[in-house]
């Protein structure tokens, strides 16, 4: 099998397009294999609809160099080619002057060819300097190829092309111009995660448009001549199956409001002995299960819709109270909480609007809030259901939450913002509430955890 890394030179520089249409393209005719750097929830949802085989999310901040491997090794079993997509710039990371969480980290770590997507606008000679300011700042990445984005005309790309493959020694494999169409396909999928459902009757179509406009300027054929031999990654598990059959059912909430969950998840889940039962807090009751995880995602777009399946709220209200250990992130968090105030002009509503919530963590989330976009680390503490252990991840919200005086926290962040400044792990009895986003693989320990608390409560219930 091959694999190939697609990187940009910045952030909206178009690679998210470019890997999408060239992961569709070549999905038509062989089993294509997608992974995203970074703590992302949007982009493999996209790539993971258009290959049919779930996205792996890679980080070297998050995730250990031998997680990385495992992850990607695991993930192309039957695949023949990988296609990483990159996070922002090239060599943007966590640190200024370090590699971790960037790119670049990346691709050295698993030995990836790197296809540069570098906007050209008003530029031409000059994209060659700015290609070899990207080889020479570290040489141990490999760049094998460029995508020239937002070129004017046969004229700017023939003068780009002959000057960066005449002073970089690299191939031009594409040149895409402006295309409005295109701009406004990506533009209406927005920060919208795939899901299959009809309200995403229009994905398709969109995605179609995207393919055909990108595949029209960058042959799927370029891609493959610059994408490395890989060696054959085996039959391997990611992780160790649990011998029998499950023996804790773990309720997952997965519906519009919330579905920001790693590929990774049900996997781990299982390897702990645990199987997995989806259900939708804004239409279903709440499945009677041994433990409950609500993931990231949009409970403030649907908050009338669960504020009105109070049998859901009611009855994780309920377990709570019970003991059932219950664990929530970020959209999860707002979920326990007693309301959410949305403000007035937010999403153009004409007045404030306040809605009940499950009531397990006392206090309110309030929309919108500062924006924090930001790794965390920190440190767990028990007792809580997740146990006790340092832990690395990622907060990405524009909400805020304020809890009661005396609410008790169960991580400590030595990066990054929580619910209370450096305070995070809101716990009510054996329920959690976070604002950090951690990876199932780099945090395996704590899930497993997780699953051996709703062991241990269902069998003293």
């Amino acid at each position: 099998m091959k694999g190939v890394l697609i990187s940009g030179d910045r952030s909206g520089c178009g690679k998210t397009s470019v890997t999408l249409a060239l992961s569709a393209l070549l999905a038509r005719d062989r089993v294509v294999q997608t992974f995203k750097v970074g703590m992302d929830y949007i982009d493999p949802s996209y790539l993971t609809a258009v290959t049919g085989r779930p996205c792996r999310n890679l980080d070297a901040f998050v995730l250990s160099p031998e997680e990385n491997r495992e992850i990607f090794r695991a993930a192309n079993r039957g695949a023949g080619i990988a296609i990483v997509e990159g996070v922002r710039g090239l060599y943007e990371g966590a640190e200024a002057i370090g590699d971790a969480g960037s790119t670049a980290e990346i691709a050295k770590l698993l030995d990836l060819p790197v296809v540069l997507v570098v906007n050209a606008r008003s530029v031409t000679r000059s994209a060659a300097a700015l290609i070899r300011g990207f080889q020479a700042f570290d040489p141990a990445v490999r760049i094998a190829g460029v995508i020239l984005n937002n070129v004017s005309g046969p004229s700017h790309r023939e003068k780009a092309t002959r000057a960066i493959e005449h002073f970089c020694r690299v191939p031009v494999l594409g040149a895409v111009p402006p295309l409005e169409e295109m701009q406004l396909a990506m533009r209406h999928l927005g920060l919208v995660p795939f899901r299959e459902g009809s309200e995403m009757a229009g994905f398709r179509e969109r995605v179609g448009l995207v393919t055909r406009l990108i595949g029209e300027y960058v042959p799927p054929r370029e891609l493959l001549a610059v994408a490395r031999e890989l060696p054959e990654p085996g039959d391997a598990p990611l992780l160790p199956e649990r011998d029998g059959s499950p023996d804790v059912q773990i309720g997952l909430a997965h519906d519009e409001a919330f579905n920001f969950y790693y590929a990774d998840l049900e996997e781990v889940l299982a390897s702990a002995g645990a199987g997995v039962v989806r259900f939708s807090p804004c239409h279903d009751r709440l499945p009677d299960a041994d433990g409950y995880i609500l993931g990231g995602g949009y409970p403030e777009i649907h908050a009338a819709r669960l504020e009105e399946n109070g049998a859901c709220r009611e009855g994780l209200r309920e377990a709570a109270r019970n003991g059932v250990p219950v664990y929530g992130e970020c959209g999860g968090l707002i979920y326990l909480t007693d309301r959410i105030r949305l403000a007035a002009g937010w999403r153009g509503a004409p007045e404030e609007g306040v809605f009940d919530l499950a009531g397990i963590l006392p206090g309110e989330a309030r929309m919108p809030a500062r924006r924090v976009v930001t790794y965390v680390q920190g440190e767990a503490f028990d007792p809580s259901p997740m146990g006790a252990g340092s832990f690395k991840g990622h907060s990405f919200h524009y909400s805020g939450v304020e809890l009661e005086p005396g609410t008790r926290y169960a991580y400590t962040l030595v990066r990054g913002v929580g619910i209370d400044g450096m305070r995070d792990g809101a716990v009510a009895g054996n329920t959690l509430g976070t604002y950090c986003h951690v990876h199932p693989v780099g945090s395996r320990r704590m899930f497993g955890t997780f699953v051996e608390r709703c062991r241990a409560a269902r069998n003293r219930a």
